[in-house]
């Protein structure tokens, strides 16, 4: 856990189980809050599982301009421009290796996993996948369908998702981590939904790399979230918030658990903590002026 400190200068947010539940619909709290935040002159990107182009959509209602981090932190995009169909500027990606890739669709097959692919804007399935309507109601017309799943695997992939029955995904996490070790991480975005990406990836690269680019310490960074996924942005930050439906490893990586997202749990936090200026027992407070005007314009040199 990070020492935190004060005024909080970027906030990252998960989507799913954090900004929103089920019904996908983000409360008027967490709208106010955000905006007030930014107003501030508070950075605030949403960094989530999602491809980018499936959680813009959260971005635009938020009224958000900084970039967003995608696919567990393996592709950063800008914001497109208002009124823009495409998808912002691609400014980071890295995927898994096909030959990684090969073995990972194996080693799921092999343990009953059921794998699919997420490459850039694209869910890559099998023909023979059963959930096809359920994947195309989430993704619509960016699902492509191949005729063998494994043979697909030799082409880049930016991650892999893998599906299991009931808690079969959770059983095999540590096994999968020990067998992928150094060549793809293994988290789970859902107690279902394993997911494997390449070496060094995660939601904490993402944060890292936002902070990097508008030189704010992690200590005075805020971010949010509720699943396995979330684990290494929380304990990359000075202020780490879990949900309360959070796994308890990523509870106990957080400084803070937030109400329930149906009490939009993630607005309280942002008021109370970044808008409230609350002091942390722990938290060392830093003499600063309130943050400067945030400015994405300006790409960083890669």
């Amino acid at each position: 856990m990070r020492e935190p400190a004060l005024p909080i200068r970027l906030i990252a947010l998960d989507i799913d189980g954090t900004l929103v539940g089920e019904d996908q619909v983000i409360g008027n709290r967490t709208a106010a809050a955000v905006a007030d935040a930014t107003r501030r002159g508070i950075a605030v990107s949403l960094v989530t599982g999602r491809m980018a182009t499936s959680a813009l959509p959260f971005a635009r209602a938020l009224g958000l301009t900084g970039p967003i981090v995608a696919q567990q932190g393996a592709m950063i995009r800008s914001m497109p421009g208002a009124g823009s169909t495409r998808p912002g500027k691609l400014v980071f990606h890295r995927p898994l290796k096909p030959e990684v890739t090969v073995d990972i669709v194996r080693w799921c097959f092999e343990r009953e996993l059921i794998p699919h692919f997420n490459h850039l804007e694209w869910m890559i399935v099998g023909a023979d996948e059963e959930r096809m309507e359920e994947y195309r109601r989430f993704v619509g017309d960016r699902l492509r369908i191949v005729p063998d799943i494994r043979a697909r695997a030799a082409s880049p992939v930016t991650k892999v998702v893998a599906i299991g029955e009931g808690n079969h995904s959770i059983d095999v996490l540590d096994e999968g981590r020990s067998y992928f070790a150094g060549r793809a991480e293994v988290t789970l975005s859902h107690p279902r939904f394993l997911e494997f990406l390449a070496p060094g990836v995660s939601k904490g690269l993402g944060v890292r790399w936002l902070a990097r680019r508008l030189a704010v310490p992690l200590s005075q960074c805020m971010a949010v979230g509720d699943q396995y996924n979330d684990l290494e942005m929380i304990s990359e930050v000075g202020h780490g918030v879990a949900m309360p439906s959070a796994p308890a490893a990523v509870q106990a990586a957080a400084r803070y658990v937030a109400p329930p997202v149906a009490e939009e749990g993630a607005a309280q936090m942002i008021e109370r903590i970044a808008l409230g200026g609350e002091r942390p027992a722990a938290a060392r407070l830093e003499a600063a002026p309130p943050p400067p005007e945030v400015t994405w314009a300006r790409e960083p040199k890669r």
